[in-house]
């Protein structure tokens, strides 16, 4: 069985994880997390960053940092995870949906407009399978209506959009380090990336549970106390070291990743052509990480027929989201604004292969011919 995902592992980690389990600090803020934090503000440039014990917290911690209020209202797409919702659900906003677009599954920019109110607060951009939304539309709808920008990108690590780090366009972004994604801190944890200054401050205390404790630590005051709302969003130093051995080899994995989609891609192209399915499509500004490749079927029942197929033929591949709006806690705190034109139709059309770090070329070459086997092209 070639399994859909394996947790990228490169042999560099063991060293970075034993040097933190015997050192005299592996809780939050140690040595590796400071390394990893240092790595990621000097190739992001972004003003901060700061390890999380998931992307979810550190969505969360953009939520209070925005000082989401009960009854504001958040623009994003339904096709996406829980988390991306749930963040500013949990301070009391409602969530305002918007179709996607059908070529990236990106939040289609140009309906963003006519969703917002008085009531809206933020936009929400999901950088989809790694590939960047139209961000140059995005902030600047955001500009002219004074509304905070908080990227999703908890797939898009070593993605850009016009050359740019996706993470950093927005006033903040959030990083999954999830064992499904390009890069794991040993299973789960994420990043909070600060764009805007004025932010800066304020994470850390959130952060430290409401604290001003690295405050107390760089000797900016003699003790440190509760001075704001919070929680405990610090990751152990053993998580943090697990993600120093992945950023030694971060250009082998994107590589390999790149390498394992085009491969894909390529041996996919004749039954594209053909009419049988469609293949990821990448804009033309935008440079993507090699996170996720999918197909799109023509229905719902062809998609459960060669997910069946794919499986007998030891092949593990799955489908993805169900769009946020048709659940039932999306019943309750969200409304789609518009038609859902593509959201739901093209979610039902999509199969993810395996991707991951690891993946050697004869799998790569048995997943081809298992989905070509299906639509006897073989």
């Amino acid at each position: 069985m070639i399994p859909f995902n394996r947790p990228p592992y490169t042999g560099s980690e063991d060293q970075y994880v034993l040097a933190a389990m015997r050192s005299e600090k592996i809780s939050g803020d140690g040595k590796y997390s400071a390394l990893c934090q240092k790595w990621f503000e000097e190739t992001l440039g972004c003003k901060k960053f700061l390890l999380t014990p998931s992307c979810t917290q550190a969505l969360e911690m953009a939520a209070l940092l925005v000082d989401i209020q009960p009854g504001d209202e958040v623009i994003m797409p339904s096709y996406t995870f829980v988390s991306t919702a749930n963040a500013f659900v949990l301070r009391g906003a409602r969530i305002v949906f918007v179709d996607v677009r059908a070529d990236t599954m990106n939040l289609d920019e140009t309906l963003i407009e006519a969703a917002i109110t008085e009531k809206t607060k933020a936009i929400v951009p999901v950088h989809y399978a790694g590939v960047a939304c139209e961000m140059d539309t995005i902030m600047d709808i955001a500009r002219r209506h004074d509304l905070f920008v908080i990227e999703d990108a908890a797939q898009a690590m070593m993605s850009t959009y016009k050359g740019r780090p996706l993470g950093t366009i927005g006033h903040l972004a959030a990083f999954s380090f999830h064992e499904t994604k390009n890069y794991t801190s040993a299973g789960e944890g994420g990043g909070l990336i600060i764009n805007d200054e004025r932010f800066s401050s304020r994470a850390e205390i959130i952060r430290e549970k409401g604290t001003n404790r690295n405050q107390y630590f760089r000797g900016m005051v003699d003790k440190y106390s509760w001075v704001d709302v919070g929680s405990s969003y610090l990751p152990s130093d053993i998580q943090a070291a697990y993600l120093w051995g992945q950023l030694d080899n971060c250009n082998l994995i994107n590589e390999t990743r790149l390498k394992i989609w085009n491969a894909y891609k390529a041996g996919l192209q004749g039954l594209m052509e053909a009419g049988k399915l469609r293949l990821p499509t990448i804009p033309v500004d935008c440079e993507h990480n090699g996170h996720m490749f999918y197909i799109k079927v023509c229905d719902l029942d062809t998609r459960a027929a060669l997910l069946a197929h794919l499986k007998s033929e030891g092949v593990g591949a799955v489908f993805h989201y169900v769009p946020l709006h048709s659940a039932l806690a999306g019943e309750k705190f969200s409304r789609f604004a518009g038609v859902d034109r593509f959201t739901t139709a093209e979610s039902e059309s999509l199969i993810r292969l395996p991707v991951w770090y690891g993946l050697s070329d004869q799998q790569i070459q048995t997943v081809i011919a298992a989905v070509k086997s299906f639509y006897g092209t073989l």
